[in-house]
């Protein structure tokens, strides 16, 4: 594309001429933005969801790391089968930062888990990566040999669904090492910065957790009106024979 600009660029054509893209070049041309928005907007989503889930704002930070890695890996394996970037690789890239992502979940989870028994950061680090381990390269594996008939196959509709599934088996079979190591690299990081952060932060997030904590409770005209129900006596059932 870049190339065909600038010999549109050296053409001496008259003023009533231009250049235009049709095609898929066009198409791609139109919806840069869009994916750019695009990519934006599930940034922030994935952000939220993250947060409300670890009640952290590094956290989530600590698991999106891993997704700009998978980005050169994804491209790189496009570059090495001969493709073009096209509208169904970015929604294939799309695809690659959900599946990405749950490798940091699952280590950041079971970590907390083992700093919550009372386990020290180092030791717990370790030991999550090494039991998380397993599970991780199970569904990479698995989901890379699920992938592979999608990306080999020949046929109507290949094309679309091809350029899709080569982008997840190769980013996802080319970044699992960075990722396995980057993951609590930026835990540890991130964990000797809470000791720098300013009093404002900590003061915001022991208030936030405060209105959470408060927020889960009744009310006292709640818990006062379930005190007088349960207080009050309910009335007697008639027996049969009143009734009649």
């Amino acid at each position: 594309a870049a190339h065909i600009n600038r010999v549109a660029a050296s053409l001496d054509m008259p003023p009533l001429y231009d250049v235009q893209w049709t095609g898929r070049a066009k198409t791609l041309a139109e919806s840069n933005l869009n994916f750019l928005l695009a990519f934006g907007l599930s940034i922030v989503f994935m952000y939220m969801v993250l947060a409300a889930q670890f009640e952290s704002f590094i956290h989530p930070v600590t698991i999106m790391l891993a997704l700009p890695l998978t980005v050169p890996y994804a491209l790189l394996s496009l570059v090495c089968l001969g493709e073009a970037l096209n509208v169904y690789s970015m929604l294939g890239l799309f695809m690659l930062f959900g599946i990405v992502k749950k490798n940091g979940i699952l280590q950041i989870d079971y970590t907390n888990t083992l700093r919550a028994r009372g386990v020290p950061r180092d030791q717990a680090i370790r030991e999550a990566n090494r039991v998380r381990l397993r599970p991780i390269l199970m569904t990479t594996v698995m989901l890379i040999f699920g992938m592979l008939p999608i990306a080999l196959g020949q046929g109507p509709g290949s094309g679309s669904r091809g350029s899709i599934a080569r982008v997840i088996v190769g980013g996802q079979a080319l970044s699992l090492l960075i990722t396995l190591l980057i993951t609590p690299v930026a835990y540890s990081l991130f964990d000797d910065l809470r000791a720098w952060r300013p009093s404002w932060a900590t003061a915001l997030t022991s208030r936030l957790r405060q209105l959470g904590a408060y927020g889960s409770r009744p009310g006292p005209e709640t818990a006062i009106h379930a005190d007088r129900d349960a207080s009050s006596p309910s009335p007697p059932r008639p027996t049969r024979a009143a009734q009649l």
